[in-house]
């Protein structure tokens, strides 16, 4: 591993273990050159996946997008860094376990709702506006509608 600091290549693992919810090894290291430590996170990846877009365009799957899109729903919510990490682990190993290699984005959006429905009412709504591309309060309305509770 490449030190972020001064690039050397020769770095020394000082401390290993599993993140809290064992979806990968938190790594502690140390840079003998300019003495500075940092941490690293090893994941486990079942398959190359490829999102397909709406418009055909094919991108490999990013999970820092994934993550960052579901923390901007959160922003500013009660919902701790874990709950998101859960999510996104969740979504990654449905999309890997699902056994396929290219998977539609519309197919990741409806996961995402899917979690962030059961984590916050208002995240859920936040994603929902710019996923379903919501124009007008009207469509505010109708979608809280579908949640069961009042749209005043």
């Amino acid at each position: 591993m490449r030190c972020p600091f001064c690039g050397n290549g020769d770095t020394q693992v000082k401390d290993s273990r599993p993140t809290e919810d064992s979806a990968a090894i938190r790594r502690r290291r140390f840079c003998p050159a300019c003495n500075s430590r940092f941490t690293t996170f090893e994941r486990v990846q079942l398959r190359d996946l490829v999102i397909v877009k709406k418009d055909g365009q094919r991108s490999a799957f990013d999970r820092d997008k994934l993550a960052r899109s579901i923390r901007i729903a959160c922003r500013k919510r009660p919902v701790d860094e874990d709950s998101i990490e859960r999510i996104v682990n969740g979504i990654q190993r449905r999309l890997e376990s699902s056994g396929d290699t290219e998977i539609n984005s519309k197919a990741v959006g409806e996961l995402v709702m899917e979690g962030l429905r059961g984590l916050d009412p208002v995240a859920y709504v936040r994603f929902a506006s710019v996923y379903r591309n919501f124009r007008e309060a009207k469509d505010f309305e109708d979608f809280v509608e579908t949640l069961g509770g009042p749209a005043d």
